[in-house]
């Protein structure tokens, strides 16, 4: 008997793998082999200096088939990745690389102005850059010591 360490969060990701694996397959078309499927693109927000950032990962996709759009303070990235058309002999045994349509929606914080935003893409990976508002920039304030302030005065 081996003892191995018990990785629930690890059993989680490979059921969830297997049950995406099984519900993309129940969506592929049998006479022409395409898949029918929209799927969330990964992303990752990061704030640097007054700024924010959105990076969506996209590789293989034509930058004419993206759309960056931002509506009620919501950033909305939409697009669609073609399936290579190239001759195949047999069948597939398997197909993780995704294509068709894909979406991803994200609420902005009311600190960014949208109307500035700049979508940059760049060897696979599209960047919303999002500046702060002026007036919602963090303002660093100096602290005073000695008395207690009285009417504005020391």
């Amino acid at each position: 008997m081996v003892l191995r360490r018990w990785e629930p969060f690890n059993e989680l990701r490979r059921m969830q793998e297997n049950m995406e694996r099984l519900w993309r397959g129940s969506y592929v078309n049998q006479d022409s082999s395409t898949e029918i499927e929209e799927w969330a693109i990964p992303l990752d927000v990061v704030e640097e200096g007054d700024s924010i950032l959105v990076h969506a990962s996209m590789p293989g996709v034509n930058p004419d088939d993206i759309e960056v759009t931002v509506e009620n303070d919501v950033l909305t990235i939409k697009g669609r990745s073609s399936m290579e058309r190239e001759h195949k002999e047999g069948n597939y045994l398997m197909k993780e690389r995704r294509t068709g349509s894909f979406h991803r929606s994200l609420r902005l914080p009311d600190t960014v102005d949208a109307d500035r935003a700049v979508p940059h893409y760049e060897q696979g990976i599209l960047t919303v850059t999002l500046p702060k508002v002026e007036a919602k920039k963090a303002r660093k304030l100096t602290v005073v010591s000695g008395q207690v302030l009285e009417s504005g005065k020391k």
